[in-house]
Formats: C-alpha cells, sequence, structure tokens
C-alpha cells in the first residue's frame, strides 16, 4: 500500500509524515512524529484519553483519520505549556490534585481548553459536560472540576 503525505500544524509548529490511507491520528502523532501526550486507551473512542483539539474542536484521536487532518491546525497537551511557563488549566490540575495516576490528564486538558476558549467563565454543570467523553478512575472528577473552574478564573486564563 502506497503511503499518503499528509501535513498539519501541531502545536504551532509545521509538521509532515507518510500514513497509511486507515492511519488514526493517534498513530501517526504517537509513532510518527513522537507525541506522546494523547494516550492510547479502548481504540474506539469511548474513554476519553487520545482527545486532542483539530481546529479548536475536542476530537478523538483514535477515531479521526490522519489524513482527514490535512492543512488542519492539530493541538496536544504537549502544545499547552509556554516553554517553562506552565497553561493556567496545568497549573490549576497540579494545584488542586487533579492528576493521580495522570493517564486521563491529557484528554482532560485538551477537552478543558476548548471549553475555556468558548467559554471563560463556565459554570459546574458546563465543565462537567465538557469533559463528559474522558473517563478517570482515580480522582472521582472532584478535582478536575475544581481545577478546571479555578483555571477559568485564574489571571493568565485568556491563554485558553
Amino acid at each position: 500500500m502506497a503511503k499518503i503525505p499528509v501535513q498539519f500544524r501541531l502545536n504551532g509548529s509545521d509538521r509532515a509524515a507518510f500514513v497509511d490511507a486507515p492511519e488514526t491520528l493517534l498513530n501517526t502523532l504517537r509513532r510518527g512524529l513522537g507525541d506522546f501526550s494523547p494516550k492510547y486507551g479502548c481504540g474506539q473512542g469511548t474513554c476519553g484519553v487520545c482527545t486532542v483539539l483539530v481546529d479548536s474542536e475536542p476530537q478523538l484521536s483514535c477515531l479521526t483519520l490522519a489524513v482527514a487532518c490535512e492543512g488542519r491546525h492539530v493541538e496536544t497537551a504537549a502544545g499547552l505549556a509556554d516553554g517553562p511557563d506552565l497553561h493556567p488549566l496545568q497549573a490549576a490540575f497540579m494545584d488542586h490534585f487533579a492528576a493521580q495516576c495522570g493517564f486521563c490528564t491529557p484528554g482532560m486538558l485538551t477537552a478543558a481548553r476548548a471549553l475555556l476558549a468558548k467559554n471563560p467563565s463556565p459554570s459546574r454543570d458546563e465543565v462537567i459536560e465538557a469533559i463528559a467523553g474522558n473517563i478517570c478512575r482515580c480522582t472521582g472528577y472532584e478535582p478536575i472540576v475544581a481545577a478546571i473552574l479555578a483555571a477559568a478564573s485564574a489571571p493568565g486564563q485568556r491563554r485558553a
């Protein structure tokens, strides 16, 4: 099978890869481009650990074909920090102990980033709805919700 060239902007940098037609964005990010922040969980789109932003919209990278991202903007949790400066969401997750094992954290962060970009002052219910597709088996969600609400009111949140 012939490889297909695909180019997109990943976390602000132009990237290119050669992929098989059925290759997922998750596989391309992890194996082809070395961005290990999106995780492989269920492979069926039910757990949310592979959530990335494609043109600022949350997408399950395990179900998104890499070729469908041609010319688009892809953001992962690896692109949140600005050099050594944590994104307000990352800082809030640390401050509120919102990550225990950390497996769901990248997907939660990208889902929260999408929410705060559209709604910088969400209600608790809006936060819960925004992360509903992301499963966490450790925290019980309360620290995650608290962290997202704290990041929404944090100085510098406009980077969301």
